[in-house]
């Protein structure tokens, strides 16, 4: 872990990307919520919302960024922090390194999908043309309590349908 200590405006704006990872939990996505800041101002939020679009681009760093590309008229975000309730995976990390996007403050880490230190180290990898300040642990437990309730509930149901497809497949006496 990088670091322990954050601001009260951090904590706030880390709250916002939670709240957005709730708005995902309520319709059935894996709740992952991001926002962008610049100048003290959010910018850009996102959700998952992979299921119901049916696209697998449609994750919350990935959202959050076109609306703050949007708002700013730039796909530069250079003076931007990103805010992000889970390591992002290799493809947002691939977008966050295009949107030049300086510094990524995340919560708890993803030890399947992470590409920012849990499975590779995108990036902090100076071999690419922009490198990003990373900040992590930022409200991890309560992201990674929203991963564990999902999955969790997500593993119940799929065991209650096993269930019930194995019921109305047998033969009543």
């Amino acid at each position: 872990m990088r670091e322990t200590s954050y601001s009260p405006h951090q904590r706030l704006y880390m709250e916002e990307a939670l709240f957005e990872a709730d708005q995902a939990a309520l319709i059935g996505e894996v709740p992952i919520g991001a926002v962008i800041v610049h100048d003290g101002q959010i910018v850009g939020r996102g959700h998952n919302l992979r299921e119901h679009g049916n696209d697998a681009t449609l994750h919350a760093e990935v959202r959050a960024i076109e609306e703050a590309c949007a708002t700013l008229k730039s796909w530069r975000l250079n003076d931007c922090q990103l805010y992000v309730t889970i390591e992002p995976c290799l493809m947002c990390s691939g977008a966050i390194v295009n949107a030049r996007i300086p510094e990524v403050f995340y919560g708890a880490r993803d030890p399947k999908a992470g590409a920012v230190d849990s499975l590779y180290q995108t990036l902090t990898d100076d071999r690419l043309n922009h490198v990003v300040t990373v900040h992590e642990g930022l409200l991890a437990k309560s992201a990674g309590e929203r991963m564990v309730t999902f999955f969790r509930a997500a593993r119940k149901r799929q065991k209650a349908a096993k269930k019930a497809r194995r019921a109305a497949q047998t033969p009543e006496n």
